[in-house]
């Protein structure tokens, strides 16, 4: 081949060297490439999304400072007022304790004070019992039997005892008079009626054990008769 045929071809096409060259270059998409394009693609998407939360995250370290301030101030706000209200609560509840309290130390007070009352013969009581009455046609019952009676009452749980229109209390006493026997410095007349709040079948035996205060005043000529009631009402009370 001559030298002009060279400088023709050379025209008209590229020296064989300088295609091999931009064969090399041309890029060729294989499965590996692909693969890693994908993983990449992957790959970059979860970090934005991490920065996008990081950002997120990070509002108060990137705020600035009046912001700052501001939040910090509402909530110190609101901590306040949640304290305030805690105080409140507490102040409420202490309240409502100090009232229940003294509520029931009132309660209690009065109860005692009706106790007391009632034992001292000081305020009229109610309950169930029994009514005695000792009939004397004969005039034969004497201080000493009535004092028994009391007495035999007493031990058999009596909690109030009235006898005719007397209160019956801790000092009560009997004295035979030329017109009758009289408690406690007042008259009483027969039939000699007790009333006694407290059990009616404990009061009942004690009163009519053999040889007791029944079978006494029977042997004297007096008559007895001992009504068990649901309800006795005790109205007679003691000067203070």
């Amino acid at each position: 081949m001559t030298g002009g045929d060279r400088e023709e071809r050379g025209g008209r096409a590229r020296p064989a060297g300088l295609s091999g060259l931009i064969g090399l270059l041309r890029p060729r998409a294989g499965a590996g490439q692909i693969a890693g394009g994908l993983l990449c693609l992957l790959l970059g998407f979860a970090i934005a999304v991490q920065v996008q939360s990081t950002k997120r995250d990070t509002t108060f370290a990137t705020a600035r400072q009046d912001e700052l301030a501001g939040i910090l101030a509402d909530l110190g706000q609101r901590s306040e007022r949640l304290r305030t209200d805690l105080r409140d609560l507490e102040a409420t509840r202490a309240r409502l304790e100090r009232d229940a309290e003294g509520g029931t130390a009132l309660e209690d007070a009065r109860e005692r004070t009706a106790t007391y009352g009632i034992l001292a013969g000081t305020l009229p009581a109610e309950g169930p019992g029994i009514e005695m009455l000792i009939g004397d046609p004969g005039g034969r019952v004497k201080a000493i039997n009535l004092l028994d009676a009391l007495q035999e009452l007493r031990d058999a749980g009596a909690e109030v005892v009235q006898v005719d229109d007397v209160r019956v209390g801790v000092d009560t006493y009997f004295l035979d008079g030329r017109d009758g026997v009289r408690a406690d410095g007042r008259l009483l007349a027969a039939p000699y009626r007790f009333l006694a709040i407290g059990d009616a079948h404990t009061m009942t035996t004690a009163l009519n054990i053999p040889g007791g205060l029944v079978r006494t005043l029977r042997g004297a000529g007096a008559a007895v008769l001992i009504t068990p009631r649901a309800k006795v009402t005790v109205g007679a009370v003691r000067s203070p």
